[in-house]
């Protein structure tokens, strides 16, 4: 089967950097579904691991956590699916990744992707969706309002990627939160008040100023998505007594907790590959919010977040998606579908 790989890690603009390969097609068994894929997007997790994994002697490394595709075979143990099912899932980082013409995938992380959407948009959401639902649902806790914060009150940093465009529309539909959004250029404003933002801010200014001048200098949630080190400072000045910081990203320098602690503030991360790499009692949860994710978009209150599509599924194009990403000006997620 075709597939992308890498067996050094370079720069994306290094021809090697990921390169064409042929691998034999993997065998369902178990908990497996084998699913023929037919449209990946590209996350930053791609890029890191490209960076930082190097993989073993002679052995090329498949990335893609992000994949739209059909069900062509299924292990023994496999209840939930069938051939010919239509299905969109992120999959598991310890695992090939969805950059090959065919995938081996656990079941509990699958789900039957949306009637009206296209291989292209449904593979644009995933690994985003799982994200944002976890961040909000599972480590914000902000379902319900609550004594300490009659109405939330969640910023998100880094608004207009991958996860801020699904995380937005995720709070805005199903929470009663108040939404600052923070975004820097006037198409990515444009993108997040078209997803459900109340109000925008520009990250690349000081944040306080601005939120005072909206009367929301109390903020009862924080969503870091990017750049945490450059706003810790001020993200626990803003937060209120009992607030809670959530984030995604990896602080170079680490982040110092203790000025949490006059404020009470809670610290959460939030790895939407964590229920797979540990096999959690909780792992179908994922097959669960993608399923629930589906019904959104069936009655319209989700759209795809797919922003651009780069071609068929190769490795010149990979690097490519894998360049926009670094660049840091990618809004919405980048999407290839194909082969």
């Amino acid at each position: 089967m075709k597939a992308v790989g890498y067996q050094h890690a370079l720069a994306a603009s290094n021809p090697l950097a990921l390169q064409d390969i042929a691998l034999e097609q993997p065998v369902a068994s178990g908990q497996d579904i084998l699913v023929r894929v037919e449209a990946v997007s590209v996350n930053p997790v791609d890029t890191k691991v490209r960076q930082r994994a190097q993989p073993e002697a002679g052995q090329f490394k498949v990335l893609g956590w992000d994949a739209a595709g059909e069900v062509v075979a299924v292990g023994d143990d496999v209840n939930l699916f069938k051939p010919g099912d239509k299905v969109y899932y992120a999959g598991s980082l310890t695992r090939p990744g969805s950059n090959s013409e065919y995938q081996l995938v656990d079941q509990r992380l699958v789900a039957i992707m949306p009637e009206s959407l296209s291989y292209a948009e449904a593979a644009a959401l995933p690994l985003t969706a799982i994200t944002a639902w976890e961040l909000l649902f599972d480590r914000l806790e902000i379902q319900q309002p609550s004594l300490k914060h009659p109405r939330p009150v969640l910023l998100i940093i880094g608004a207009a990627g991958g996860v801020g465009s699904i995380l937005v529309q995720l709070a805005r539909q199903l929470t009663t939160a108040t939404i600052i959004a923070t975004a820097s250029r006037p198409q990515s404003k444009q993108w997040v008040t078209e997803l459900g933002a109340h109000y925008v801010v520009d990250h690349s200014q000081p944040l306080l100023p601005q939120l005072k001048a909206l009367d929301l200098s109390c903020v009862s949630h924080v969503a870091s998505l990017t750049h945490t080190n450059q706003h810790y400072a001020e993200l626990v000045q803003l937060l209120a007594p009992q607030g809670k910081l959530a984030l995604i990203d990896d602080p170079a320098d680490g982040i110092d907790i203790m000025p949490l602690k006059q404020k009470s503030i809670s610290l959460h991360w939030e790895f939407m590959f964590t229920r797979a790499m540990f096999n959690t009692p909780d792992i179908i949860a994922q097959h669960q919010l993608l399923t629930d994710l589906s019904r959104l978009i069936q009655q319209g209150q989700i759209k795809t977040t797919l922003k651009q599509t780069l071609g068929t599924i190769n490795a010149a194009n990979l690097r490519q998606a894998h360049q926009l990403l670094e660049s840091g000006k990618a809004i919405g997620k980048v999407v290839l579908a194909g082969w």
